[in-house]
């Protein structure tokens, strides 16, 4: 099938938008045998994957973080990894190192033993637990799908995607993220308490005699093609705008700074989105769009989409943290404020 949406006919395009919904869905249902609740942070992460970014999941211990990735990889007919990030983890116990082979006629040579990150979707538990040397040691898999090793450069099998979990609260023997690597996050994504009915269901489920069974579902080229599809749905000029518009809104002694010279965004932040910002806003849109059965974004998309792609995205000043306001407040100040009209554009 061509995969220019020009070359198609309404019906085809209208086919193919309802068979990414329908897989969408299917995956939700098939995750949701295992996971109680969390549907906002169950559509975010298959939101990255269908975007082709990865997912940082904060939350206190005990919330499903860990089981959501597993049962996620359960889902996919893809090699699956977990690095348990501990402060003793070296960077070679996560991209492979060179090792010293010798073969039946005595010679010896190296060879390169690959490390955990080759595989397809990588589990980093408590990423923040590793030295800056090991967390940095995932900035280039991350960014560029590759792995250099000796001066030689392994290529990643793609899809690959990244889904790391971190504890909030936890301080003593941690190494914060730093912000280049925060900013390789397609989603940062806050993963909740359940609620009543759901904490009711989760004792069922794990304290009951049956476990729930969970069936593949996708495999690789299939996520591909539905990556494929994402990148052709239409951004029209306005709205691209509107998002640009809203990761400048983050930008301090900004034109665009959200509430003007006093406004939110001078007050308490010290630095604003980078441009990625800007592009996980219109891929988790798109992503957004094709899931309510539209092939074209809107302002609303952009809107829902906005708290996940830029949380981590605002770095906050200190008045900000002595007025406990944090990056979602900023985040929803700067929605509040930043119209939508396009500025500039006849007929917008």
């Amino acid at each position: 099938m061509a995969m220019n949406p020009n070359a198609e006919t309404p019906a085809e395009v209208k086919q193919r938008c309802e068979q990414f919904r329908a897989t969408f869905t299917q995956l939700k249902s098939e995750i949701a045998k295992v996971m109680v609740g969390q549907e906002e942070v169950v559509d975010s992460v298959l939101t990255a994957l269908f975007a082709g970014g990865h997912v940082l999941l904060e939350g206190v211990p005990g919330l499903g973080k860990t089981l959501l990735v597993r049962t996620l990889a359960t889902t996919l007919h893809l090699p699956f990894s977990r690095i348990q990030f501990t402060p003793d983890l070296m960077p070679s116990d996560v991209i492979g190192t060179n090792i010293i082979n010798e073969d039946e006629h005595g010679r010896r040579e190296f060879v390169f033993q690959r490390g955990p990150v080759f595989a397809q979707v990588v589990l980093a538990d408590e990423i923040n637990r590793a030295t800056p040397k090991t967390q940095s040691a995932m900035l280039e898999a991350m960014q560029e799908r590759s792995v250099t090793v000796g001066g030689t450069t392994h290529q990643l099998e793609e899809p690959f995607v990244v889904l790391a979990t971190q504890n909030p609260i936890e301080q003593e023997g941690t190494y914060p993220l730093p912000e280049a690597q925060l900013d390789r996050f397609l989603l940062k994504v806050t993963v909740g308490y359940a609620q009543l009915d759901d904490l009711m269901v989760i004792l069922d489920r794990t304290t009951g005699a049956e476990t729930p069974a969970v069936s593949p579902i996708l495999d690789g080229p299939a996520i591909l093609e539905a990556r494929r599809l994402v990148r052709e749905v239409v951004v029209a000029p306005h709205v691209k705008q509107y998002a640009a518009r809203l990761v400048l809104a983050t930008h301090p002694e900004g034109e665009f700074a959200a509430g003007g010279s006093s406004g939110v965004t001078n007050r308490y932040i010290r630095c604003g989105a980078s441009p990625r910002g800007a592009q996980a806003l219109i891929l988790a849109s798109k992503v957004r769009a094709l899931t309510e059965g539209r092939f074209h974004v809107s302002n609303d998309d952009l809107q829902a989409v906005a708290p996940a792609c830029l949380r981590h995205r605002v770095l906050l000043n200190f008045e900000a943290e002595a007025d406990r306001v944090d990056p979602d407040d900023i985040v929803r100040e700067v929605l509040k404020l930043t119209p939508t009209q396009a500025i500039g554009m006849v007929n917008a």
